[in-house]
């Protein structure tokens, strides 16, 4: 894709700060770094979010993730790690190019909050819900 900030990086027309590469995926640090060592793991081909992607890209990028995570913990001293994945305008995605944020946690003061408003339980709506959304495997 042509004006793709990410397939101009995969092209090299774009220099990255690049942390992993082989022939189908690319790491990089994300100029933001929320956290030091803020890495983009991204597949080289282009796919805009998680719904157009296929099974096979899926399993080339996910396969990586530990690879990466276990350097980052490593070089870093990191205690933990989030995962962030955004999909679409609506949940915050804006560069159209699938990636996923590893965002090593230094310790608990990095600046850094993700939270969860927690609801009490309808066991009966939770039941239903369910059965809606069951994919056979």
């Amino acid at each position: 894709m042509t004006d793709c900030i990410f397939c101009k990086i995969v092209s090299g027309q774009i220099p990255s700060s690049k942390v992993y590469e082989d022939d189908q995926v690319l790491a990089f640090l994300d100029i933001t770094q929320v956290t030091p060592g803020h890495t983009l793991v991204i597949p080289k081909t282009h796919v805009a979010d998680v719904f157009d992607m296929d099974s096979d890209t899926a399993g080339l990028v996910f396969a990586r993730i530990p690879k990466i995570a276990r350097q980052l913990k490593e070089k870093l001293g990191a205690k933990g790690l989030n995962i962030i994945n955004n999909n679409g305008e609506a949940a915050g995605q804006t560069v159209f190019h699938s990636h996923i944020h590893l965002l090593p946690r230094l310790d608990k003061e990095d600046g850094l909050a993700i939270q969860f408003e927690t609801h009490e339980p309808d066991f009966t709506q939770l039941a239903q819900l369910a059965q809606e959304l069951y994919l056979e495997a």
